[in-house]
């Protein structure tokens, strides 16, 4: 089931008989049913087990991206008031055990710090309470990435998480003879998903702690992966390794990528089908909804291009129009989601008011439309749709132009305060070759060639070394674009 680089392998019945003791351990230490736990712990075989061990106990879980530094954790910390935190001590030469020590000390009452380190806890199961009796309490607490806002503590149930992950096991089929690859943070919403996909299907993954392109090309070939991924920046990167020894295939025993989180351009798909020769699937989540659509194999070139996919398993969804009308077929409106998969809501009693309309369904905040074939094409975001002079411009329509320029890596296009226009468009690029800077006037002339309308080409150019992304799956951080560049014009 668990497979590392290291050469580590630990079997389904293991990982149960293995987690039931770690479970022991952690009751010893006074962990049990409803105990609030952080942890901070990276992508490897032992947090998965005590991530499991802890589920097994009943507790509240709140799971921390091990790249989160002080203030980060400090926030969550002061949220979440843990009864125990868990760290890896030193890991990649940082100090998780000093780390947590300082940032609790101000706590009242002050949570106790457990090192996860080589030796995990363990004891005899005899004493062991009863398994949870119901998977629809509160036990996951995960903070939003806040890519747009503030981060918010979304509340999960075992239920939710795993309806997520059984959508995205029908999705994908995948089998027993399959090798796949968790190469994300294991505290990310993605790893209950994929660990509940894989208990649904029944095969195993490589965990990485670190993504290094060319090393996890190594891993993967080594260990026969034929799954990999996790997010738009995994595809990049692994395309760029392949362009570096064409024509061979870059790890023969690949034949699929899948993943979510930021948007996919529908180049990228034709790019790794064309160069790499396998199949691109990419799905469509969140948060406060592990799973929401996801491509298959069993998709067309088109679907899988131009679209995110198909409903998972037991979700549904609809499109509302800005009056609240249910959109018919091909017409754009709020993506909203209905279904086991969909959180509970948040540590927020007022977020969670407004994030569900009258009919209890979920408002994601996203833009898009459902094809005839049921598939959703996602067009934006409702914050990303920019008014500039009472018309409606949409930031992703120009994200995926200018994103076809030969001299752009990476785009991003917000809309900027202004007097005069209400909202003015802001495009921010990642160049492929800083001496080959992109002109305001190139980019005018280049956009006017695609045939846009004259009101929807952008006023403002920015260019940045690195667009700043989140440290999980690679999402462009908007608000921080409009601090940076949005004084009033």
């Amino acid at each position: 089931m668990l497979l590392d680089p290291a050469g580590r392998r630990i079997g389904f019945t293991a990982v149960a008989e293995r987690a039931e003791r770690v479970a022991a351990g952690l009751h010893e230490l006074g962990i049990g049913p409803g105990t609030r736990v952080s942890w901070q712990l990276p992508t490897r075989i032992d947090s998965v087990l005590v991530s499991i061990a802890l589920a097994r106990l009943g507790a509240v879980q709140t799971p921390i991206l091990h790249l989160y530094r002080d203030r980060e954790v400090g926030a969550v910390l002061r949220q979440s008031q843990p009864e125990f935190v868990l760290v890896p001590g030193i890991w990649r030469e940082r100090d998780f055990a000093g780390m947590a020590r300082a940032l609790v000390a101000d706590l009242r009452p002050s949570p106790t710090v457990v090192v996860i380190g080589e030796e995990l806890p363990d004891a005899g199961v005899g004493r062991l309470p009863p398994p949870p009796g119901s998977g629809d309490e509160v036990r996951w607490v995960y903070y939003t990435s806040g890519t747009t806002s503030a981060p918010k503590g979304v509340l999960h149930t075992d239920r939710t998480l795993m309806s997520g992950g059984r959508g995205l096991a029908a999705a994908l089929d995948m089998s027993e003879d399959d090798i796949g690859s968790i190469a994300f943070p294991y505290a990310h919403i993605g790893g209950p998903d994929y660990l509940v996909m894989m208990l649904s299907a029944g095969f195993g993954a490589v965990l990485i702690e670190a993504f290094v392109p060319a090393d996890a090309v190594e891993i993967y070939r080594r260990l026969g992966v034929t799954m990999a991924g996790g997010s738009t920046v995994f595809y990049q990167a692994l395309l760029a390794e392949q362009r570096k020894q064409p024509p061979a295939a870059l790890v023969p025993s690949l034949r699929l990528l899948s993943g979510g989180g930021a948007p996919k351009p529908p180049e990228l798909y034709h790019a790794v089908r064309r160069e790499m020769g396998i199949t691109l699937v990419h799905g469509y989540g969140m948060t406060e909804i592990p799973m929401i659509t996801m491509g298959s194999p069993r998709d067309t070139a088109d679907q899988l291009a131009e679209t995110e996919g198909a409903p998972v398993l037991g979700t549904s969804v609809r499109i509302v129009t800005e009056d609240e009308w249910v959109a018919p077929v091909g017409v754009e409106g709020e993506v909203r989601v209905r279904g086991e998969v969909v959180c509970v809501g948040y540590t927020d009693p007022t977020a969670t008011a407004a994030a569900f309309d009258a009919d209890g369904w979920f408002r994601t905040g996203d833009l898009g439309c459902l094809r005839s074939d049921g598939h959703l094409r996602l067009t934006g975001r409702l914050k990303d749709v920019i008014i500039r002079k009472g018309e409606n411009i949409s930031a992703r329509e120009l994200e995926e132009l200018l994103g076809q320029h030969p001299k752009v890596a990476g785009v991003a296009v917000v809309g900027l305060p202004d007097r005069d226009r209400g909202e003015r468009v802001c495009a921010v690029v990642e160049l492929h070759d800083p001496m080959a800077p992109l002109g305001f006037d190139e980019m005018v002339g280049y956009l006017r060639a695609t045939g846009l309308m004259t009101q929807k080409i952008p006023e403002q150019l920015e260019t940045l070394d690195r667009l700043p992304r989140s440290e999980t799956l690679g999402k462009v951080l908007k608000y921080q674009l409009r601090e940076t560049f949005g004084s009033d014009g």
